[in-house]
């Protein structure tokens, strides 16, 4: 049970920036453990966002999805933000080439492809999230989305090889329990259909299989910002999805 705590804890430590005080010995086992709670740590992000719409005065729409958002990009700390900027960057600027990709998502710095993808896809979650509060869905979207974003990340890791041999991902991959992580992308597919319409679901199985497909052609597999942009993009085709449905 502590192991498990323990890999828990560390997957909170590393998807958000939430201040947990905790000691953690961090070896490619737990690493890979870890990944099992990417979801659950997405329920987490959700709950937090979805107490701070409780407290927010119902006069401005606009104004409160520009919060949630800010809240949302603040608690992750735009760690998937990030991995889209590098990854828009990489495919325009790679040329089709898998080691000058690879090489331009190591770059910190963004071009102006990827502040423009970012400003997008804010943009765009911006927007549904307003239709959303409207429509007084809360629950719905501020639990779905993050939580089926991390579910894409285990689908990925499932799915698709890592291609950086001494990358992290490596490391959490080689090691992810693969009967467990496959159980959880069922009960949570399976969740996603009860909670919601198959319209949603097919949405997101869709895009993850858009983005492994791209990937492939690409770099022959799937890299750390790879597993970030497909969180940052599942989630905004179920805001976008759900507004459709209910906004």
């Amino acid at each position: 049970m502590l192991a498990l705590l323990a890999s828990f804890a560390l997957a909170v430590q590393f998807l958000t920036r939430i201040p947990l005080n905790i000691n953690i010995t961090v070896s490619e086992q737990r690493l890979g453990q870890s990944v099992l709670f990417y979801p659950l740590v997405g329920l987490l992000i959700g709950t937090f966002l979805l107490i701070l719409i409780r407290l927010l005065p119902e006069q401005s729409f606009a104004i409160n999805a520009a919060i949630i958002l800010t809240a949302w990009v603040l608690v992750t700390g735009g760690l998937h933000l990030d991995g889209l900027a590098d990854c828009s960057d990489a495919w325009a600027g790679g040329l089709g080439d898998k080691e000058r990709s690879l090489k331009i998502m190591k770059d910190p710095a963004a071009g102006p492809i990827a502040v423009i993808i970012l400003v997008l896809i804010l943009l765009l979650k911006w927007n549904a999230i307003q239709s959303l509060l409207l429509a007084d869905t809360g629950l719905n979207f501020l639990l779905l989305a993050p939580f089926l974003g991390r579910v894409s990340i285990l689908i990925l890791m499932l799915s698709t090889p890592y291609v950086r041999e001494n990358g992290l991902g490596s490391a959490m991959q080689k090691h992810l329990p693969q009967l467990a992580a496959k159980l959880i992308v069922l009960i949570s597919l399976l969740l996603c259909v009860w909670f919601t319409t198959f319209y949603t679901l097919l949405s997101m199985l869709l895009l993850v299989g858009g983005i492994r497909y791209l990937s492939i052609q690409r770099i022959q597999g799937v890299t750390g910002d790879i597993y970030g942009a497909s969180v940052e993009i599942v989630e905004t085709a179920i805001l976008i999805s759900l507004a459709m449905i209910y906004g």
